[in-house]
């Protein structure tokens, strides 16, 4: 295991806001290009992802977040995240398709990873066809790099 974080943004860039974590990851290269971060881009959460995950200390999840439950397009959360249980993975845990406890889950069981991992979201105000982010989502694309390049260094700064 290295000292190094992850970062990995996916959802469809050709879906509007859907596409805001490659946007994010795009203004991370620059950013972060001097420290000891990767940064790959997928459009979504695979199986095959545990094994990368389980080189790394830090994993950040870079994703779209919908407007339920209350969260108003534009708004940024970055919470910590748990490995699923590998009960709770159901079955979709051999699937294209998973969440980020589900990829942690098995990076915890088949490689016994103990990884560090974080959920960043911004809520998303359309999903329909096209490349362009939606006027709320573009304004905060800016804090959103800027919150997670923080967390980077913070990361980095505590090993």
């Amino acid at each position: 295991m290295t000292t190094r974080v992850l970062i990995i943004a996916y959802g469809n860039p050709l879906r509007s806001d859907d596409g805001v974590g490659w946007r994010a990851a795009d203004a991370l290269t620059y950013v972060l290009a001097k420290t000891e971060a990767e940064i790959l881009c997928f459009h979504q959460l695979g199986p095959e992802l545990a094994e990368t995950i389980s080189h790394f200390r830090h994993v950040i999840f870079i994703d779209a977040a919908t407007t339920s439950q209350g969260k108003v397009p534009g708004e940024i959360r970055i919470e910590p995240i748990s490995p699923a249980d590998k009960d709770a993975t159901g079955p979709t845990r051999f699937s294209h398709h998973m969440t980020p406890p589900a990829v942690l889950g098995l990076a915890k069981t088949l490689y016994n990873a103990a990884v560090h991992a974080h959920l960043a979201t911004v809520t998303g105000q359309s999903f329909d066809h096209g490349e362009g982010l939606s006027p709320a989502v573009n304004s905060a694309l800016p804090d959103l790099v800027s919150k997670i390049e923080s967390l980077v260094r913070d990361m980095l700064a505590a090993d």
